[in-house]
């Protein structure tokens, strides 16, 4: 057991053994007061200073949510508490010597899923073999955390649609505030995440109050697109409402449902939502105009909103794969092309253009693509990797002599052997080669004890590097900023730099979905 006082009040926690180190535990931490009763779809309050010794050796609640159906192979149901969510989790090396970098995890799940107890998320490996602090928080999900309440209920419920952010805003407030009696540097703070936790960030760096909460960002399979307007989040409301059992009229019932309630209706509106996409079905995102997020985050980027963030960007090759392999067919799903075609369509293609898109593909594989393949491509362009360079684009064009924040791409290559192969260098497959847990159950399905150590080396390394000092750069690892030539490091068995990697297909996106100039 290990004791430890904090300006939010004294706390114990554990040690382990990793890597050769030992490491010093806390597990659910309070950041901020239960976003239940009169906080429900409010903004985070403050958790207030506790007295006596705060037993932090257990993981906390997960934030409300469904099952997983099907559940990932190795994974546990997740137990939920609307009142002890917001909580967060601390790994820590020694305490003697300097401050350390400070990494702050933000969980993905389609805003639906996840928690900071998720075994793929030990920080322990990570915090030891990089010497770093390591965080990971929980934010509300689902209606909890984005459903559009502003119009329904009035005054105090403008931001509802955005509290999952101010969440994660808030935890990072607490971390700036406490990090340092665990050895961590308040002004040496790196937020990272993948998929819906990449968005979240993306987000958050187009938000005027996320400005000096961090100085660094990695963003593995994000996007700073992921939302909508008051209008198409109104729909979302209304939609859920009716699946409550309520109307207009009634809608401030929604105040005292149990959660459990919530969540049934969540789970209708999840199936109506998937049934209507090809891709990936989000029906829960932030929402732009509102107090928190006044306009599209990219537009904010591109104006120099955390324009001195230094930012480590990129996707998997395949993040598609478990969208077109795990989707149960249906008698009247059209040809694969077809659904690209929709796919493309909701990013913004035209229809009459999506034939452009399967030859761009073409070109880049130097052959024709199956039906799946094109499907599948189209997914990881419309939804990551094309969001990802404009990004990167908005970002240059910020600071177009790169005096502000320095910006990295990367492009994770490794295909898992998993279904035969079928799944590829596939969506989430790079976290247990970032938290060091390729011998994991959790892993185990994707990566079948192939996965190679170096590479899990490499990528931990090169993000631990980049939170200490704004480079991915390591001892063994050249990495150039993305600049001009847009310089990406293809991360595989082996690791190199390759300009504009795919660029028919960005070139393709670009000249549908033109970045604005300056």
């Amino acid at each position: 057991m290990t004791r430890l006082s904090t300006p939010a009040g004294s706390i114990l926690g554990s040690s382990l053994e990793a890597e050769g180190t030992t490491i010093r535990r806390f597990l659910g931490i309070p950041y901020a007061a239960p976003p239940s009763g009169a906080n429900r779809f409010r903004p985070p309050v403050p958790a207030a200073p506790w007295a006596g010794v705060l037993d932090c050796t257990a993981a906390g609640p997960a934030a409300p949510q469904n099952l997983e159906n099907p559940a990932p192979p190795g994974s546990r149901p997740r137990k939920w508490s609307e009142d002890g969510c917001l909580n967060l989790n601390i790994w820590a090396p020694p305490g003697d010597g300097p401050a350390r970098p400070v990494m702050v995890w933000i969980h993905g799940g389609a805003f639906l899923l996840g928690a900071n107890s998720d075994a793929m998320y030990d920080g322990a490996r990570l915090a030891a073999a990089a010497g770093v602090v390591l965080v990971s928080i929980n934010y509300r999900l689902g209606a909890l955390g984005f459903l559009h309440l502003a119009d329904l209920l009035g005054p105090g419920y403008e931001d509802s649609s955005n509290v999952a952010l101010l969440d994660q805003l808030e935890a990072l407030r607490w971390v700036r505030r406490n990090i340092g009696p665990f050895g961590g540097d308040p002004e040496n703070i790196t937020v990272f995440g993948e998929s819906a936790g990449a968005a979240a960030i993306g987000t958050l760096l187009g938000m005027p109050s996320s400005e000096g909460l961090f100085h660094r960002a990695i963003m593995q399979s994000g996007t700073a697109e992921r939302y909508r307007r008051p209008d198409e989040s109104a729909h979302i409301s209304a939609q859920f409402l009716e699946l409550c059992g309520l109307d207009k009229p009634s809608a401030k019932e929604l105040l005292t449902l149990p959660a459990g309630r919530l969540l049934e209706a969540q789970a209708a509106l999840e199936k109506r939502i998937a049934a209507e996409t090809y891709a990936v079905p989000l029906p829960f995102q932030p929402t732009v105009g509102t107090p928190s997020l006044p306009e599209p985050p990219l537009d904010g980027i591109r104006r120099g909103l955390n324009s001195g963030v230094d930012l480590l960007a990129g996707t998997n090759l395949n993040e598609g794969s478990f969208a077109v392999e795990m989707r149960p067919a249906a008698p009247e799903d059209p040809g694969y092309p077809d659904r690209a075609a929709a796919v493309l369509a909701a990013a913004g293609v035209p229809s009459a253009q999506a034939p452009g898109y399967t030859e761009a593909l073409a070109r880049v594989l130097s052959r024709e693509p199956g039906g799946k393949e094109i499907l599948e491509a189209a997914i990881a362009d419309s939804v990551y990797r094309q969001p990802t360079n404009r990004l990167l684009a908005a970002r240059q064009l910020a600071a177009p002599n790169g005096a502000a924040g320095r910006n990295f791409a990367y492009l994770f290559t490794w295909r898992s052997p998993a279904m035969g192969g079928k799944l590829g260098a596939c969506h989430a497959l790079d976290i247990p080669f970032v938290f060091r847990h390729l011998d994991g159950p959790e892993a185990a399905f994707l990566t079948r004890g192939a996965a190679p150590q170096s590479l899990s080396n490499t990528m931990s390394g090169a993000w631990a590097a980049f939170a200490r000092t704004g480079s991915p750069d390591t001892a063994g690892l050249e990495w150039p900023e993305y600049g001009d030539a847009r310089r990406t490091m293809m991360l595989d068995d082996g690791a190199r730099v390759e300009d504009d990697p795919r660029s028919g297909i960005r070139g393709f996106f670009a000249g549908v979905r033109p970045l604005p100039a300056n």
